[in-house]
This record gives structure tokens, sequence and C-alpha cells, in this order.
């Protein structure tokens, strides 16, 4: 179960299209979600891997080494 407080504006966008279409605003408010969450876990996941580099908990290493390393240069 989840409930959201959207803004009065997005509130009558999202009862519009409800209406206009015949589907229900929890049926958009998922679709919304399944839309955007894998792209919201890639940013997070982005994020933590950037402050991993910056803080030396990681390294990184040029296409170069990783196409010598696996056998694959060109």
């Amino acid at each position: 179960m989840l409930a959201i407080r959207l803004p009065v504006e997005i509130e009558s966008r999202l009862q519009a299209l409800a209406t206009a279409t015949g589907r229900t605003k929890t049926f958009y408010a998922r679709e919304a979600i399944l839309e955007h969450l894998d792209h919201l876990e890639d940013i997070y996941l982005a994020e933590q891997r950037l402050a991993d580099v910056r803080s030396g908990r990681s390294q990184t290493i040029t296409l170069e080494e990783l196409e010598r390393q696996y056998g694959v240069e060109d």
C-alpha cells in the first residue's frame, strides 16, 4: 500500500487523464513508477560508484586496459 500527496495541478491532470480514458488514477501512478524506477535505480547506482571512485574505495581502468585484460583488442 502506498499513499502519496501530489501538488493540486498534478492531481488534477491525473484525474483528467483517468476520467478521459476510463482508467484509474492508481493505474497511471503505477505506470509512471514502473516506467521510471529502473532509471532512478541506475542513477543511484552511478552516484554510489562515483562516490566510491572519488573516495578511493574503487578504482577505474581505461577501455584499452579492459580490452587487453580480456583479450578483445582490435
